[in-house]
């Protein structure tokens, strides 16, 4: 018989589950690591102020009055290191085994309400383990990143100055605040999981199961 089983602590988890795994994927996604100084720029017979800015591998510049974002890596991770920093490929790489690792623990979550076993093992424990691993891949992204700061695109944006783990004129932007912060979600509900599986196999658990229901919401 299948048993959907819900609490307060096990919902909490797959929400925040989920809330980490869009920060991150979000913040992969968009061109606003690192924020470039101010510039001027032609438009309409006038002149404008914009920031240009870069991610992981799109940017996004103004040309003709209007902004354009694109990537740069044209031929993924097989584009020249000049082009697409060697650093950036490796912190992709990492970042993206990170996410597909919390893309899998999103399904356990949501499967977690009425399957509580995989392999034999607790599908809490199993996914705490692996969000934990995912974190794990995520820190060493983010820590290999600024390693990239010495590039040459790094430098026409920032300054000549640019170096690894210097800036220079340029700042860090919402996307790499948001990675941080899906980072540290991630390994919160890492720690949720066990409280997620003790909550659901718990004597008010077990006492609802045996008066024969099937279906058990508890705070």
């Amino acid at each position: 018989m299948c048993y959907v089983i819900v609490t307060a602590r096990s919902l909490l988890w797959t929400l925040l589950t989920v809330v980490a795994t869009v920060a991150v994927l979000s913040a992969i996604l968009t061109p606003k690591w690192l924020i470039g100084p101010p510039r001027l720029k032609p438009s309409d017979n006038s002149t404008m102020m914009y920031s240009p800015s870069v991610g992981l591998y799109n940017r996004c510049t103004r040309s003709h009055g209007r902004q354009h974002c694109g990537p740069f890596s044209l031929h993924g991770l097989a584009t020249d290191s000049e082009v697409f920093p060697g650093w950036w490929k490796a912190a992709l790489v990492l970042l993206c085994i990170g996410l597909s690792i919390m893309a899998a623990t999103v399904l356990s979550s949501v499967l977690s309400c009425c399957v509580q076993s995989i392999f034999r093992k607790s599908i809490f424990t199993v996914s705490g383990a692996a969000q934990t691993i995912a974190g794990i891949f995520y820190i060493l992204g983010l820590v290999v990143y600024p390693a990239g700061w010495g590039a040459h695109r790094v430098q026409k944006l920032c300054g000549h100055d640019a170096a690894p783990f210097f800036p220079a004129e340029c700042h860090l932007g919402w996307a790499f605040y948001s990675a941080v912060a899906g980072v540290g979600l991630t390994f919160v509900c890492a720690v949720l999981s066990v409280q997620a599986e003790v909550a659901t196999s718990s004597d008010k658990v077990q006492y609802q199961i045996h008066q024969g229901r099937t279906l058990i919401c508890l705070p």
